[in-house]
């Protein structure tokens, strides 16, 4: 379905095609991440008000490596948004280290 061409190591690009039934992609608005020595565990998760139970939507887990790409990236890419659209507000008091959505 849809064509993205990211840039890979040493700089080449490469061409990755969605497949339609990927392409809808999950909602998640909440996140748990754990890891061991060997890999990074993502599972994303959607919760939804007055439920108590959620159920893990995907299930991603990456080398050490490329979680810490994937920081970067996300940094990058936060950037960016706010440069176009203003700052994210976090809910919460302003210095406030609770968090919304994530776990760790």
């Amino acid at each position: 379905m849809a064509e993205q061409t990211p840039q890979g190591p040493q700089g080449q690009k490469i061409q990755i095609h969605i497949d339609e039934s990927v392409a809808d992609g999950h909602y998640s608005n909440l996140v748990a991440i754990n890891h061991s020595p060997a890999e990074f565990v993502l599972d994303f998760v959607r919760m939804v008000p007055m439920v108590p139970k959620a159920k893990v939507q995907t299930r991603v887990l990456m080398a050490p490596i490329h979680a810490k790409s994937l920081i970067k990236a996300l940094e990058q890419n936060v950037k960016k948004y706010e440069e176009q659209y203003g700052e994210i507000k976090m809910p919460g008091p302003e210095g406030s280290d609770k968090s919304f959505g994530f776990q760790s």
